[in-house]
């Protein structure tokens, strides 16, 4: 349930290893090693549970995991594995392959709930339904500019999901103390980064968090946005209200007659994580000097608890949204609840020429006060047909229809 879709095997324990020997594999190429090396480098060659024990003795997997590749070669071959890197070198750099496949997928389901949301816009540009704020019936509105808020949410997380995992990553390579003084030239940097088509930076990055807490914004945000529109649909499909609900709705263990919006629930549940790895994250850039002692540890779970929580809740959400149902007959008859009330500002503003402002405010606000329908308040003031088509909230949208159309039109513009 909090490790759903194919973000879980992109930040498997598995993953990491084969990010970590991918980058093993490049520095050797990059360093001109013996293919053996690079040849070598592929996960099913370890035990990944072994390495994990190994590396609570040494303080990091790379240790244990570079030990192990130098046993898998020939000791002329072993001579080369590693040579001038650190063991932050491999794991950060492994971090930033792992977080490309994990945003590529992560991508492509908020984009895939975008879609959905697009769908329910196009299909109910003109379907009414209450507006609420506070929780309250405010306004009419329509359902299809709900879902066009949704699309164009979603729309700003996939672009800056995007664009971290285009152009926010890069490789690192700096050597024990970040002066490559193994290395024969910098250009090592440049060959490893072309290796594993990651951007090469200006200087190392061991203790410039900075990159970490870029990742952190797009991540924490779409999970925001996620949030959001899981919580919607989650009040939309209560019973007392009903407008919407799940096409693949979950029961109860105890309770036959209930129908759990299990997608939206386990969205929101994903993405109420991200704000504790985020804090965690951001509290660790703090790192002593030119390596840390203990800051750079503490990332490694809140990193992936926070690429997996995201990848989670989008891949919920992608699949609540494409199996929503919407239901327009009960989203009407909840518009006509309030006795008009929620037409009390269109019908104050047409009952002011006829008895002044004033006066027209106190009447509508003692009528709905008074439980009073507004039809019967204000039927001395005008002609029953006139009145029937001010309390009619289909003919109040504003411009709710055309705003959705402008959403629609962004969304079917972007590349």
């Amino acid at each position: 349930m909090l490790a759903a879709g194919p973000v879980r095997a992109a930040t498997s324990d598995r993953a990491w290893l084969q990010a970590m020997l991918d980058v093993e594999a490049a520095l050797a190429r990059a360093g001109g090693a013996p293919p053996e090396v690079a040849a070598s480098c592929r996960a099913e060659l370890f035990d990944v549970a072994a390495l994990g024990a190994a590396a609570a003795e040494s303080g990091n997997p790379v240790v244990p995991l570079v030990r192990a590749l130098r046993a898998a070669v020939s000791p002329e071959a072993a001579r080369h594995v590693h040579r001038g890197a650190t063991s932050q070198d491999i794991l950060d750099t492994a971090a930033m392959l792992v977080a490309r496949n994990a945003l590529g997928l992560i991508v492509n389901d908020v984009s895939a709930a975008a879609e959905a949301a697009a769908h329910l816009a196009a299909a109910h540009r003109d379907t009414p339904v209450a507006a609420r704020t506070l929780m309250q019936q405010a306004l009419p509105t329509t359902f299809g500019l709900v879902a066009a808020g949704w699309l164009t949410a979603l729309d700003g997380a996939a672009d800056r999901l995007a664009a971290m995992r285009d152009s926010g990553l890069a490789v690192q390579l700096g050597g024990a103390a970040g002066t490559l003084a193994a290395f024969d030239s910098p250009s090592i940097v440049d060959r490893l980064a072309e290796e594993l088509g990651l951007p090469a930076p200006a200087l190392p990055w061991h203790t410039d968090r900075t990159r970490i807490a870029d990742l952190v914004w797009p991540l924490g945000t779409a999970c925001g946005v996620i949030a959001k529109v899981a919580g919607d649909v989650v009040l939309y499909a209560q019973t007392e209200v009903g407008e919407l609900a799940e096409g693949q709705p979950g029961g109860s263990s105890s309770l036959p007659h209930k129908q759990n919006p299990v997608a939206a629930v386990s969205a929101r549940a994903c993405a109420a994580q991200a704000p504790g790895y985020a804090a965690t994250l951001l509290a660790s850039m703090g790192h002593e000097h030119q390596r840390a002692a203990g800051a750079w540890h503490a990332e490694w779970a809140p990193f992936t608890g926070l690429l997996r929580a995201t990848g989670s809740a989008a891949h919920w959400l992608a699949r609540c949204l494409a199996h929503l149902r919407v239901d327009p007959a009960r989203m009407r008859a909840n518009l006509d609840i309030t006795g008009g009330a929620l037409l009390a500002e269109r019908v104050g503003a047409a009952l002011a020429p006829k008895v002044g402002p004033t006066e027209a405010h106190d009447l509508v606000r003692d009528a709905v006060a008074g439980g009073r329908p507004l039809a019967e308040a204000l039927a001395e003031h005008f002609a029953p047909a006139e009145l029937a088509a001010l309390l009619d909230p289909a003919s109040y949208l504003g411009a709710a229809p055309a705003l959705t159309d402008r959403a629609l039109k962004l969304h079917g513009e972007r590349p």
